[in-house]
């Protein structure tokens, strides 16, 4: 009776082992393991950077004073090219109507590749004249947010303060981390204060 005892507990035992051995298994299959590294208390907050060329008002200003400059390149540019087409158009005319000797068309030839060239050269020189003025203005609101953005993660015990962006590399945070609203309105703030000290 023992023997029988013993022989069923045996059995019950390696059936029990392999059963556990075999969920063990199939489970470390689909489960992956993640190690977790705990870092501490880590305050991490994020802003949207699309709120700042809306809302932080020396970025709108900036950006505005530039866009005028660009509006008012484009619509000298087409002014010069309406002037060229216009001067070429009423030339023309005259050379087809008989107006114009052939000194006078070489004269009209040379005008119009003088326009040309005027209108080349103050594309290439104004154009890259503004684009080198914008270029100044977004690294000297790029580093003004820098600075602004770590005074205000120390201020508010931010150890991490990111940059959330359309189609950047974070593709989820929760909205609590959001501080958006703070952070513009410190900006708006600080960049005031500034400006009073300059005066």
């Amino acid at each position: 009776m023992n023997n029988n005892f013993l022989l069923v507990s045996l059995t019950a035992l390696v059936l029990t082992a392999c059963g556990g051995k075999t969920k063990e298994t199939s489970e470390a299959s689909t489960t992956p393991k993640i190690e977790a590294a705990k870092i501490g208390e880590l305050k991490i907050a994020y802003y949207l950077s699309d709120s700042l060329k809306t809302q932080f008002d020396y970025y709108r200003v900036q950006d505005s004073l530039v866009t005028k400059k660009q509006l008012a390149f484009q619509k000298e540019i087409e002014r010069k090219t309406k002037e060229l087409q216009s001067y070429i158009s009423n030339r023309e005319s005259d050379a087809k109507s008989g107006l114009l000797s052939q000194n006078e068309i070489m004269m009209v030839q040379q005008k119009a590749q003088q326009m040309e060239g005027e209108l080349m050269r103050y594309q290439q020189e104004r154009g890259a004249s503004l684009e080198k003025e914008t270029m100044e203005k977004l690294t000297d609101i790029q580093k003004k947010i820098t600075a602004f953005g770590k005074e205000f993660s120390e201020k508010n015990k931010i150890d991490i303060l990111l940059i959330h962006a359309e189609g950047g590399q974070i593709n989820f945070i929760t909205e609590g981390m959001n501080v958006t609203k703070e952070f513009i309105e410190f900006l708006n703030q600080r960049q005031k204060d500034i400006e009073k000290g300059l005066k």
